[in-house]
């Protein structure tokens, strides 16, 4: 039973993202907008802790120096970041259907001589990101870009008919997926071979996984994978994110980090604050182009509403 209905909702997917693929691309930024607002609708338990995150966060980003965001309270910044997420969604539906040639065709390159100059070193390459504007597109636009493509760091679909469509559509844009589980053994050997990883770093994981740091101004969880990966293995990390400017996307690649090779528990925990502060900085300055909607600070001490 469970079979066909796996099967069935990959067959909806399937059909929605192929009706979206095919509207023309001029009405894609518009009907994005207006799909993140249906989204936000149909689902008003993300939308009420979008809120709450933005809420309790809102006295550290207004006093951030990066902040120049239009937008005045909680309930005006998750409007708008609904509206990029259905932006978001559109633009991955064309890629998924192999027409994503336009929107790839917008991204301008910011930085690039900071990512040569890592690739110049000759080893694999770390990327550090985060749930941050649409980066799907970033990491499936690699190879159309440079000839090479991105392994990405995820969890594997519960669907196994659904895991293995997205699967399909990385492959078509030289893109793979290293899964969670035993990751840790993949990403060293795969950066041994010279290849390219992206690390989304900006998610809650469990005390024993983790650092305890600050990000926005509160106490969470966050991974201390990243750090541990680039010492073991050499391989520069390079803080890179994707933004939107109207129907424009920007990626931008940020100088290489440079760790202090402190391995004890506190160096660790120092580094790790450090890479969230890339993370932390992106949201500041592109409030409505973070993903919300996730608990970022679950497990820290914190009540949860």
């Amino acid at each position: 039973m469970k079979r066909i209905y796996w099967a069935s909702h990959a067959a909806i997917f399937y059909c929605l993202t192929l009706i979206a693929a095919l509207l023309p691309a001029a009405v894609t930024y518009r009907i994005g907008a207006q799909a993140g607002v249906l989204i936000s609708l149909l689902l008003p338990s993300r939308h009420r802790i979008a809120v709450d995150n933005i809420q309790r966060a809102l006295p550290f980003i207004k006093a951030h120096p990066l902040w120049n965001s239009p937008c005045e309270n909680a309930e005006e910044l998750t409007r708008e970041m609904f509206k990029n997420l259905g932006r978001s969604l559109m633009e991955v539906c064309r890629l998924y259907h192999g027409r994503g040639e336009d929107v790839i065709g917008s991204i301008e390159l910011r930085g690039r001589e900071n990512y040569e100059a890592a690739r110049a070193k000759g080893k694999g390459l770390l990327f550090l990101t985060g749930h941050c504007g649409n980066w799907e597109l970033m990491a499936l636009a690699f190879s159309s870009i440079f000839g090479e493509g991105m392994s990405v760091v995820a969890r594997r679909q519960n669907n196994p008919y659904l895991n293995r469509m997205v699967e399909n559509m990385r492959m078509r844009y030289n893109s793979n997926v290293i899964y969670k589980q035993g990751a840790l053994k993949a990403i060293l050997s795969n950066l041994k071979k010279g290849q390219l990883i992206g690390m989304l770093a900006d998610q809650a994981v469990f005390p024993e996984e983790g650092a305890l740091i600050d990000v926005l101004g509160r106490k969470a969880w966050a991974s201390k994978a990243p750090v541990i990966i680039a010492q073991k293995s050499g391989a520069p990390l390079l803080p890179t994110f994707i933004h939107r400017e109207g129907e424009r996307q920007i990626i931008t690649f940020h100088p290489e980090h440079n760790f202090s090779g402190d391995m004890s528990d506190e160096g660790v925990q120092k580094e790790t604050q450090a890479l969230s502060r890339y993370v932390e900085n992106f949201v500041v300055a592109h409030p409505t182009q973070w993903y919300w909607v996730h608990r970022r600070w679950k497990r820290a001490g914190e009540m949860v509403q």
